[in-house]
């Protein structure tokens, strides 16, 4: 027995939820950043889902991007947090409000 299209959706919506309200709610940039990776990996179930459901490779090409991007935004995001780490001395969002200093 497998499970339905409305689990995998359900799942995918739940953990885009928990993504969305931890960008909102925390004040750690590495935390915001996992919860940034969670909602795409949340889109990215619903897509192969979406794909399984239909009989068709489009999903399966989506994700191929989705992890793509993924995989850049982790490279370029990770140097980000490390360069304002060095120049600030700390990853807390509310001591990054400044873009020059």
């Amino acid at each position: 027995m497998s499970p339905s299209l409305d689990a995998y959706v359900l799942l995918s919506a739940a953990l885009f939820a928990i993504g969305f309200f931890g960008v909102l709610v925390r004040r750690n940039t590495l935390v915001i950043f996992m919860c940034l990776e969670l909602m795409l990996a949340a889109a990215t179930l619903a897509l192969v889902a979406f794909s399984r459901f239909n009989n068709t490779e489009d999903g399966d090409v989506f994700v191929f991007f989705i992890l793509t991007v993924a995989a850049a935004e982790v490279a370029v995001g990770l140097a980000i947090i490390v360069a304002l780490f060095r120049r600030k001395q700390t990853i807390q969002v509310d001591h990054l409000d400044s873009l020059k200093h």
